[in-house]
């Protein structure tokens, strides 16, 4: 399962009336790309799709394809602000190699 902390979910939050979103829907998913071999995505979604694992945090719902399920086991997204970098960062234990920005792993 997928975890995501509260600031994060507080940023996506923040961040939802810009993309016009009506639902609390967020879904996360593993692409294929990047300079590590897979890439983290999210986007707001509606509502859950077939095989979804769905699940509520915070207040939100949170959906993941089973594809993606199998890469995104324990996985921790949080968002982090430093002077050097703000953003979503993706805390993998399952990930082999990650790349130096963080948004792609193997």
């Amino acid at each position: 399962m997928v975890i995501f902390t509260e600031k994060a979910l507080n940023k996506i939050t923040d961040l939802a009336p810009a993309d016009k979103v009506n639902n609390r829907g967020i879904r996360i998913m593993v692409l294929g790309g990047g300079c590590a071999g897979f890439t983290y995505d999210m986007d707001f979604e509606d509502e859950a799709r077939e095989d979804d694992l769905v699940s509520k945090q915070f207040g939100w719902d949170v959906y993941v394809d089973p594809m993606s399920l199998c890469y995104l086991e324990n996985v921790t997204v949080d968002y982090v602000e430093s002077l050097s970098f703000s953003g979503f960062h993706f805390d993998n234990p399952g990930a082999k190699q990650t790349c130096g920005c963080g948004s792609s792993f193997s």
